[in-house]
């Protein structure tokens, strides 16, 4: 039996004896929370407070709960957090847009408290029980089109995410491909921002590192530094700090446009009076050098529509970014390429020319019409143990080759990423799904590994 915390009105210790030093909720196993939830083990732990798995006596099912720190600053932000995922749960009562499944929140001892479903790893461990290799374009399509949907369904509403990256983004059964998007403790809605410095570090858009009016099209950016990672197995743009962060992305990009910069309010941090950026040496030595390499080379990939994908969610000017409907009309998702309506007109014109009319047959006197792409789905189908062998999340041996960012920069310090709020508070910090001091074996990686790979 697990000795419980008995609390005390007269001591002196934090929350009666309730919390340690720092705000935290002292968890112990088998103990109870609002006499309804039984605590199984500690899930993760980050700047916000603490995840727990827990069982619910009332319904007999495993849920995870978040017991946000008993501070002023973690209660207010949790509570626009509960806000949104109400509303997420009124939005999308068939769940159909692969977003956090919302139980219900509670204070206890002092602690506000969120009860979601429990899901399985997130898409970085999934990653990393790969050995880094990357996945092929057949899964991160599926995970693409479900990413979409959930950013259909926030843009829609006008709420930025404002964290997104893979530790967010967890699989739903180890042996599914099926994702949902969690952790809206960094989220806003668009027109009441509350803070100037999101997102974690390598998934972070430029207008956010330069001091620069952001919304919804941040998002979209975070997107195509996923994407580019769930290929490669690593970061595309790993930077140590930030100055170094705009200097991996000018390094592929070349330098944002100049009225860009001039709408920067950090610009003296990143470019001289000139408006050239300043030379950039990371802890290790190396210099990058703007438009020294390109998107093709970086990813080591050739499938067109891939790359045209990733670099149209990864555009300077936020205005000029795929937006969600717009990236599930694209050809990389549905497979079919849409021609420009500036070709279909010289398309007509060509048949239609007299210099061309004796080679030409044309019918009812006009071109026949091209086809029209097709809409994506709602839903999708599960990927059952039958058809996960048709989308082998491994890359094959021709196109696995070692990638052109540094690696060494990006494993280790991931968890030094999340940006601090100019409030004094963090951002919510991701949190890592694996149980703390388990003696069970992880038969999320287990079962991923066995059933997944080719």
């Amino acid at each position: 039996m697990a000795k419980k915390i008995v609390g005390d009105l007269s001591s002196s210790s934090t929350n009666f004896g309730y919390d340690d030093e720092r705000g935290d909720y002292n968890i112990v196993e088998g103990d109870h929370l609002l006499y309804r939830y039984e605590v199984i083990d500690l899930l993760g732990k980050g700047s916000f407070g603490q995840v727990v798995r827990c069982i619910d006596h009332r319904t007999g099912q495993l849920v995870a709960i978040k017991i946000i720190r008993n501070k002023k600053r973690f209660h207010q932000q949790a509570l626009v957090e509960v806000d949104i995922l109400q509303k997420l749960k009124e939005w999308d009562p068939r769940k159909k847009h692969n977003v956090i499944d919302f139980d219900q929140s509670f204070y206890f001892r002092g602690h506000l408290c969120i009860s979601t479903d429990l899901l399985d790893m997130n898409l970085y461990e999934f990653i990393k029980i790969h050995d880094f290799r990357g996945f092929s374009l057949k899964l991160i399509r599926r995970f693409t089109k479900q990413m979409l949907g959930s950013l259909v369904l926030l843009h829609h509403k006008r709420v930025i995410h404002c964290d997104l990256k893979p530790e967010n983004i967890l699989l739903a059964h180890p042996a599914h491909a099926d994702i949902k998007v969690i952790d809206f403790g960094s989220s806003c809605f668009e027109n009441e921002k509350v803070y100037t410095y999101i997102q974690s570090r390598f998934y972070r858009s430029p207008e956010v590192i330069l001091g620069m009016s952001y919304g919804l099209p941040i998002d979209m950016w975070s997107l195509g530094c996923i994407l580019a990672e769930l290929y490669t197995g690593y970061p595309i743009f790993p930077g140590e700090n930030e100055q170094e962060q705009l200097a991996c992305i000018m390094e592929v990009f070349g330098p944002p446009e100049k009225h860009l910069i001039e709408k920067s309010t950090r610009k003296k941090l990143f470019f001289d009076s000139m408006g050239k950026p300043r030379l950039t040496v990371s802890s290790k030595g190396k210099r990058r050098r703007p438009s020294s390499k390109d998107l093709r080379g970086v990813l080591k990939c050739d499938d067109e529509a891939f790359l045209d994908f990733i670099a149209r969610c990864l555009r300077w000017d936020s205005s000029r970014r795929l937006n969600p409907q717009e990236a599930l009309r694209h050809e990389f998702i549905t497979g079919v390429k849409i021609v420009p309506v500036a070709s279909r007109r010289n398309i007509v014109s060509s048949v239609s020319s007299p210099m061309k009319r004796s080679n030409t047959t044309v019918v009812n006197g006009s071109a026949r019409p091209l086809p029209q792409p097709p809409m994506a789905s709602g839903g999708l189908r599960p990927l059952t143990l039958g058809t996960v062998a048709s989308i082998s999340p491994i890359k094959s041996a021709s196109r696995r080759q070692s990638t052109a960012v540094n690696n060494g920069a990006s494993q280790a310090k991931r968890a030094s990423h999340t940006a601090v709020n100019t409030s004094g508070g963090a951002a919510a910090q991701r949190v890592s799904v694996k149980a703390v001091n388990s003696g069970r074996s992880d038969f999320a990686a287990a079962a991923a590994a066995a059933s997944l790979v080719r």
